[in-house]
């Protein structure tokens, strides 16, 4: 791994928790000015891997830097390097904005005017003007990741962790959160955003890693991992959902591929090796007399990647062992024991 130009530089990451091994050996690099998105199910290790490089846990094995810093030695000169955004608002829920964004300011050093001033630009920043005087728990859900966000922009870091900001949101918020990440980015920040979307690593992500399990299982832009998958995907919708199995058999038949099947719509995903194979699957199914409601070829969607990746869809998380339960304590953020 060259670290001219990188952000992050980390190799053989480990983190166990007694028995369970909740990173594996990973390694990472991260280039300064780039989006990287880490992609990955509940419970794969995603937001263990970025708290051991936020130094919110030690590192078992394996080696990191920030910025030609080493996280292990250097702790406090990482955290002015870094801004991180969690996955829950690590606000008060009973300050307003404005006193929560202060009180952050102050905690990094800044005077009172400083800190008064810093929150009133942020707050602008990101349209929170009107609700500056509001208690966080009168906040919507996607008023508090804004606020969070904010809070991690105030030491101004080159380098901030983004650990699944739009979790929650609606699309319209989601977009804005977008939007704020890629004014971010125009600026000179540099952007690690761990994520259970595609769409989301496919809109902003230069680089995307994919973990699951502990390990890293495939790196690249987008259209690499899609790839994987194929160039295609033929989806079609039976008439009877109780003729799925005929329609998967002609699939088989026709392409000597087993389709991904969603009985309760009736609904028949397949990849294809060559787009022109879908006109085939189709014929097949003419000639069964098998009705079908809709149909279109389309790019591999999220779960199409993932079951090639990693054997199941994105949301199929590892029930009370995903990564909220495992791997984070939630009173880390103040200091206690992480585990995620």
């Amino acid at each position: 791994m060259s670290s001219d130009d990188s952000a992050v530089l980390a190799h053989g990451l480990v983190k166990r928790f007694g028995d369970f091994t909740a990173v594996d050996g990973i390694d990472l690099e991260v280039k300064t000015g780039e989006v990287f998105g880490v992609l990955g199910p509940n419970g794969a290790g995603k937001t263990t891997m970025l708290n051991m490089l936020a130094t919110l846990l030690p590192i078992d094995e394996g080696s990191a830097s920030i910025f030609g810093v080493d996280v292990a030695k250097n702790p406090h000169m990482i955290r002015q390097l870094v801004g991180v955004t969690g996955q829950y608002a690590s606000v008060d829920e009973n300050m307003t904005g404005d006193e929560n964004l202060r009180l952050f300011g102050m905690l990094l050093g800044l005077s009172s005017k400083q800190a008064r001033t810093t929150a009133s630009e942020l707050l602008e920043r990101f349209g929170l003007e009107e609700a500056a005087d509001r208690q966080i728990k009168n906040f919507s859900g996607g008023m508090r990741r804004r606020l969070d966000l904010a809070a991690s922009l105030i030491s101004r870091p080159p380098l901030i962790f983004l650990d699944e900001p739009t979790t929650g949101l609606d699309p319209r918020t989601r977009g804005q959160m977008w939007d704020t990440i890629r004014d971010l980015v125009k600026e000179g920040a540099t952007i690690l955003l761990t994520t259970q979307y595609l769409d989301e690593a496919d809109q902003l992500a230069d680089r995307i890693a994919v973990i699951d399990h502990g390990l890293k299982v495939a790196e690249g832009t987008s259209v690499d991992l899609k790839s994987q998958v194929g160039n295609s995907t033929l989806y079609f919708r039976l008439a009877d959902k109780e003729l799925v199995p005929q329609g998967a058999a002609v699939v088989e038949a026709v392409l000597g591929e087993t389709p991904q099947i969603t009985p309760e719509a009736a609904g028949i995903s397949i990849a294809l090796p060559d787009p022109n194979r879908a006109a085939d699957v189709l014929i097949g199914l003419r000639e069964q007399n098998l009705e079908i409601t809709a149909a279109e070829v389309r790019q591999p969607t999220l779960d199409e990647v993932f079951m090639v990746l990693t054997g199941k869809p994105t949301d199929s998380g590892d029930g009370d062992e995903g990564d909220d339960a495992r791997e984070v304590d939630r009173s880390d953020s103040q200091g206690g024991a992480t585990r995620e």
